[in-house]
């Protein structure tokens, strides 16, 4: 988009250049003839006044009188009939430029220069041009270079959005341009994100509840079909038996459904280093917190593959640190736990915690205890939600934030070896938290199905040897610098 700007801009310019500066020179260059013509002339004139004034005859002019009345280089000349020229000045050869009046008593008076005088005159005045031509290209290269950033810029950020938005992005941007037009297009992209994500959230809202009501159904039927088979009619118990295999598979049909479901969301998603990734996000995220005189610790193990979007991944991450420095205290933590089949990224601070009056609201649009929009945390679970991954608030005071994702080899043993915690660090383990290499305990109380989607998911009990952390070091009382380091034991 910008070459085409510039390239328009620039096709302008050299039209302008060949309709105004080729013209402005072939006059410049008349123009010099026409001064030279007329400053000689006009000295002619003078010469000729004065000899009529004092009626002399021409054979008795005495041309000495007009020596300063001559140019530089230049020569006067009396030429009369029969008579031999006289001339006073600089002598001449045939490669001249000349100007002659007639004199009253007969004869002429002639005044001429040398022709390079008026060469370097006429070169002089192209060169006047050249340079002013020169000048407005330069200026309006500036100014084309200029127009372009501004139309090509903001052409390129609403792609960008839009891209952003047909991957699963759903934020709303405030940054406007001044351009009518642009500004029209980003009121729409962020409105057809609020609407997209509202619609997606509530399609998954319902089904979700749809999910969860067939399976508690289903698990009460198979209950009740179970104490039947305790029946001691062969009869009765051949039909539950029947019953129980259509339970079962009608089960499976829903489990099946909802896992293509997950795998149709995740279709965008590829492998991911997380161990990199956190780094990089540590690195980034670091001087924000630092800026508020916060803690940002980050503990990973080595060699962990999730399948998962990197964009998502971090914006989710982004809008949780966010959270947490908004709305928490103390040190943020992001912990890795990985499981057999999956792996939960949790977010921690020290803060108080979710008001037990909204724990089950905390991720609907809108939802805030302070002057925040309410669409961080929203946001953050449509973007997971996305890869085919899960955000749930795990425990509500002092907050737990888990993300599970699919982990492509969390428990196969390909793990780096462990590197232990660095000194000064609290080694107090954390219920379900990594702790001097291992996992100690089972899963964390969660809030809601915290519980049971680890059971799902496969999440708890022994995860790998150890786990790496990537830690920010102390720059001061009650301030940290992230350096996005492993710390070696």
């Amino acid at each position: 988009m910008r070459r085409r700007v510039l390239m328009s801009i620039f096709l302008v310019i050299a039209a302008t250049v060949l309709t105004l500066g080729v013209p402005l020179g072939i006059v410049s260059w008349r123009l010099v003839d026409d001064l030279l013509h007329q400053e000689l002339a006009g000295r002619l004139q003078s010469m000729e006044a004065s000899i009529s004034l004092r009626s002399e005859e021409t054979s008795q002019i005495d041309l000495a009188q007009f020596d300063v009345a001559i140019p530089e280089d230049g020569r006067l000349t009396v030429r009369l009939a029969g008579v031999p020229d006289r001339g006073i000045g600089t002598p001449q050869g045939s490669d001249v430029y000349s100007e002659s009046v007639s004199l009253p008593g007969g004869g002429q008076l002639v005044l001429s220069v040398p022709m390079g005088k008026l060469r370097a005159e006429r070169w002089r005045a192209l060169l006047l041009v050249a340079a002013a031509v020169l000048l407005s290209i330069m200026v309006a290269t500036g100014i084309a270079l200029v127009l372009a950033r501004r139309l090509a810029t903001p052409l390129s950020d609403v792609a960008r959005r839009a891209a952003r938005l047909g991957s699963g992005d759903f934020r709303t941007f405030r940054r406007r341009y001044g351009i009518a037009e642009l500004d029209r297009v980003a009121d729409v992209l962020d409105s057809s994100a609020t609407d997209i994500a509202a619609l997606i959230s509530r399609e998954r809202e319902l089904a979700g509840d749809i999910s969860h009501q067939l399976r508690t159904r289903l698990t009460g039927l198979r209950l009740r079909l179970e104490e039947l088979a305790l029946n001691p009619d062969p009869t009765v118990v051949s039909e539950v038996n029947a019953a129980l295999d259509q339970t079962d598979r009608l089960v499976t049909v829903v489990d099946d459904l909802l896992a293509n479901a997950r795998s149709q969301r995740a279709a965008g998603a590829t492998e991911l280093d997380l161990y990199a990734e956190l780094e990089e996000f540590g690195s980034e995220f670091g001087s924000r917190v630092d800026a508020v005189g916060r803690t940002l610790k980050i503990r990973c193990p080595k060699g962990i593959l999730v399948r998962v979007t990197s964009v998502r991944l971090r914006e989710a991450l982004g809008a949780l640190v966010d959270n947490a420095i908004q709305h928490g205290a103390g040190v943020i933590r992001i912990n890795v736990r990985p499981g057999a089949n999956s792996i939960v990224i949790e977010v921690s601070d020290e803060g108080v915690g979710v008001p037990e009056a909204i724990v089950g609201h905390i991720f609907e649009r809108g939802m805030s205890t302070a002057s925040s929009t309410g669409i961080g945390l929203s946001l953050a679970r449509a973007l997971i939600e996305a890869d085919g991954g899960r955000l749930e608030l795990r425990r509500a005071s002092p907050p737990v934030f888990g993300i599970f994702l699919a982990a492509e080899n969390a428990a196969d043993g390909n793990q780096d070896a462990p590197t232990d915690v660095a000194a000064g660090e609290s080694s107090a383990p954390v219920a379900g938290a990594i702790s001097g290499g291992s996992i100690s305990g089972g899963p964390v109380t969660g809030i809601g199905c915290g519980r049971l989607v680890d059971r799902w998911l496969g999440v708890g009990g022994a995860g790998p040897s150890g786990a790496a952390l990537i830690s920010g070091r102390s720059a001061g009382p009650g301030r940290s610098r992230w350096d996005g380091s492993v710390l070696p034991g």
